[in-house]
């Protein structure tokens, strides 16, 4: 490794890890993935709508009838586990901290005691953040690239780990249940998928929110941010411009719609697929309970690549919606610099 020259991705992962953004990279990764599962935890208390929850209203309503009909798949609402002075602590909350956790830990090991030739760690963490860094830049420019990185090489390296720890062995099947005549089946799992709660794809989707708008305000400043949604776009006179001052209101009004949709969709598309993807490894494994070891294997390779695509598409669109409301002349002047 020593006598190979670096790529242009380590290099700029190597420029980005080191430099002084690197470390306030490595700080925004802890104080996101504490704000993250803050959110997180404060909406674990929320009940699931009934409208969001038909199997838990169907399983109440035969419970009630004093007949016991097993429901498969995976529970909508996530298992609260314990209690602490009356602060929930669901079972998709404990993994989402051990994914924080174990990657601050990463992260910190990794850049302790830097190397001009990196190995190891520093390696694969210099390729993986100039990978991200060099993709971004290319899309966003360098001048909001280098305002808006941490947020979205973090929201990426989360949403990504926390898939793939999802699908380790023993997750929804270690924890408390009862026997039957099929053999044991689990009641309350200890650890459930952190993305399939969409508790947590919400408050990933909030936390966006709040920092587009601060992003947009800082770009443009409040009367540019204004004339962004509803002004009239190109070169227009006498009626025309009339009628474009209209028509560009009123496509202002249903952009403005538009945004305060953007949390909804954003985290019911990353819960909706990370949890149908676990209700069918579990489906497979206990569609012959012989082979329920056999049949999930080659669904757990798709979910690998679901993982890695609903972490891009997150981030992606993230990052376009950050771009559609702050200048992009800025960025291409600035990036015709380099």
């Amino acid at each position: 490794m020593s006598g190979e020259t670096p790529s242009r991705d380590t290099c700029a992962g190597a420029a980005v890890v080191r430099s002084p953004q690197g470390r306030r990279l490595r700080a925004w990764l802890t104080l996101a993935m504490i704000l993250l599962n803050l959110m997180f935890a404060m909406g674990a208390g929320t009940e699931v709508p009934s409208g969001l929850a038909p199997r838990a209203a169907e399983h109440a309503g035969s419970a009630s009838m004093g007949k016991e009909e097993e429901e498969h798949g995976l529970s909508q609402k996530p298992v609260e586990i314990v209690r602490v002075f009356g602060f929930p602590i669901t079972n998709s909350m404990i993994l989402s901290w051990i994914v924080a956790l174990g990657l601050i830990i990463f992260v910190q090991v990794a850049t302790r005691k830097m190397k001009q030739i990196p190995d190891g760690a520093q390696n694969f963490l210099e390729w993986l953040v100039g990978g991200l860094y060099g993709f971004l830049e290319g899309l966003l420019g360098r001048h909001l690239v280098d305002r808006t990185f941490w947020f979205f090489a973090t929201i990426f390296i989360f949403i990504l780990s926390a898939n793939w720890v999802g699908l380790i062995p023993g997750v929804g099947t270690v924890g408390r249940g009862h026997m039957t005549p099929h053999g044991f089946k689990i009641d309350q799992p200890l650890f459930r998928g952190a993305n399939a709660d969409v508790n947590l794809t919400l408050a990933m989707a909030l936390v966006f929110f709040g920092c587009w708008i601060y992003w947009a305000l800082r770009e443009n400043g409040p009367l540019g941010f204004l004339k962004e949604l509803f002004a009239p776009k190109g070169e227009s006179s006498g009626l025309l411009k009339v009628v474009l001052a209209v028509v560009f209101f009123a496509v202002g009004c249903l952009e403005i719609v538009s945004i305060l949709f953007r949390p909804v969709s954003l985290s019911f598309r990353l819960y909706g697929n990370i949890f149908a993807g676990e209700n069918m490894l579990e489906t497979m494994a206990n569609l012959v309970p012989a082979l329920s070891w056999l049949l999930p294997i080659p669904f757990y390779f798709l979910e690998l690549l679901v993982g890695v695509v609903q972490a891009l598409v997150f981030m992606l669109l993230t990052a376009v919606f950050t771009l559609l409301i702050c200048p992009q002349e800025e960025n291409a002047s600035a990036a015709s610099q380099d």
